[in-house]
């Protein structure tokens, strides 16, 4: 599995309240993507800590001979341990009371996939068919999309698009979505936060990252397109290429 990140605060915000990481932890590539949301600082010390405790929990809990399921099981746990230390913290400083962050992450064996979602950070599925979203946002938008209230394209500019139903942090315990994938070789997922998807379209995004060989150059492009939309949000990306295991 190939790897590749950006953030950027974009244009209009004065700090960077994403967080991201990824890396290989034995035959595991792990990747996750975190919003903050928050007062001050609260955003960014809340995506923050949830990449950092997320990934620590996987780097010690993960192992090769581990079952599905059992993967499964650990990200939700480690999903559930950044929801308590967030929530505990937010309720002892005043200075992160309230805050809280979206969470989109990938555990990746060979061929299969784990994904874990709160919030509306997304993960795509990108390859030569086309692009395609595999988490569902846990936001007020897409809501009435799915009750037909609203189109797509209302969608994607619509004033309560940041409003989001589900968040890590902002209750004692928190609900994670889980999805799961079989890649091919050529396959890509992208991790994204929604300061991406509000400003580049799913069919630019595939352009760039299906047409585009070097990929470092593909998220720099992407990331171009968005600032000269204005970013009014921050933006970040990691991109996973699966590739043929060798024999």
């Amino acid at each position: 599995m190939r790897i590749w990140e950006k953030t950027d605060q974009g244009v209009i915000r004065k700090e960077n309240q994403d967080a991201c990481a990824a890396n290989t932890f034995g035959v595991y590539t792990v990747a996750v993507v975190c919003d903050g949301m928050g007062g001050a600082k609260a955003g960014a010390v809340a995506s923050s800590e949830a990449t950092g405790i997320f990934m620590d929990a996987l780097r010690h809990t993960l192992e090769e001979s581990m079952t599905e399921e059992q993967i499964r099981q650990a990200g939700l746990d480690a999903a559930a341990q950044a929801n308590a230390a967030l929530y505990e913290r937010s309720r002892a400083e005043d200075t992160c009371r309230g805050m809280g962050t979206t969470l989109v992450a990938a555990v990746c064996r060979k061929d299969r996939a784990l994904l874990f979602n709160v919030g509306d950070s997304r993960c795509y599925l990108i390859n030569a068919a086309g692009i395609r979203a595999l988490t569902r946002d846990h936001s007020l938008v897409q809501d009435m999309l799915e009750n037909g209230d609203i189109t797509q394209e209302e969608a994607r500019t619509h004033p309560n698009r940041n409003l989001i139903t589900r968040a890590v942090g902002t209750e004692r315990t928190v609900l994670c979505d889980t999805f799961d994938v079989t890649l091919l070789p050529g396959d890509h997922l992208l991790l994204c936060s929604d300061g991406l998807v509000n400003t580049v379209s799913d069919q630019e995004i595939l352009y760039e990252v299906i047409h585009e060989e070097q990929k470092e150059t593909c998220l720099d492009r992407m990331l171009e397109i968005s600032i000269d939309r204005g970013a009014p949000d921050n933006v970040t990306m990691i991109l996973l290429e699966y590739e043929e295991e060798a024999e």
